[in-house]
């Protein structure tokens, strides 16, 4: 219970001072326990970042596969638009997503290695299963161009990294300023 705790704990501290500005200290405080107390459950500050990230990439997989379980019966151009939209009240107000977000564009630099092991699977499984979903949708509605499913969510996952890319540096407004520009000459490729 302690170490639940204690990694729900992290994950706010480390997506609003990142690695280097979040505190064991601070931490161990907040969940009202002494800092060696955390050594019990972790082995240090690496381990306890670490198994942040993979509880949040984790718990925000799920999460992401809820968003599309729950737009099953909407059109396809809908459901991928609507991820945008998602994406950004999840950025907004989930720790977790917060937390990714930060560790995908501020990585720590000792820790890049290891980030990247966890961050490459999540991303082939995205990348999997969006293959697989415009698969059954094109069965289903038969408006994509092309049989490249493979490519065709790649392009879509180039399209939210870059949205994404926006949405950090920029902030909202020009996230859906972009999303705006390129989305309508996204649709018509993939269907056309």
């Amino acid at each position: 219970m302690k170490a639940n705790l204690i990694l729900q704990t992290a994950v706010s501290h480390f997506a609003k001072e990142g690695y280097e500005g979040a505190s064991l200290s601070k931490i161990a405080e907040e969940v009202g326990i002494k800092k060696p107390s955390i050594y019990a459950h972790y082995k240090g500050k690496d381990d306890l970042f670490l198994s942040a990230l993979h509880y949040s990439l984790h718990t925000q997989k799920t999460h992401l596969a809820s968003y599309f379980n729950g737009m099953q019966d909407a059109p396809l151009e809908s459901m991928l638009h609507g991820y945008f939209a998602w994406f950004s009240t999840e950025s907004q107000y989930n720790e977790r997503m917060k937390f990714i977000l930060r560790v995908a564009y501020f990585p720590p630099l000792k820790l890049e290695k290891e980030v990247g092991e966890l961050f490459n699977p999540f991303f082939d499984d995205m990348h999997r299963h969006l293959t697989r979903l415009l698969r059954e949708r094109q069965r289903q509605e038969k408006i994509l161009h092309s049989e490249d499913f493979s490519n065709a969510a790649l392009a879509y996952l180039t399209i939210t990294e870059g949205t994404m890319t926006e949405l950090v540096y920029s902030g909202m407004e020009k996230y859906e300023n972009r999303l705006q520009a390129v989305w309508p000459i996204f649709w018509r490729g993939l269907t056309i």
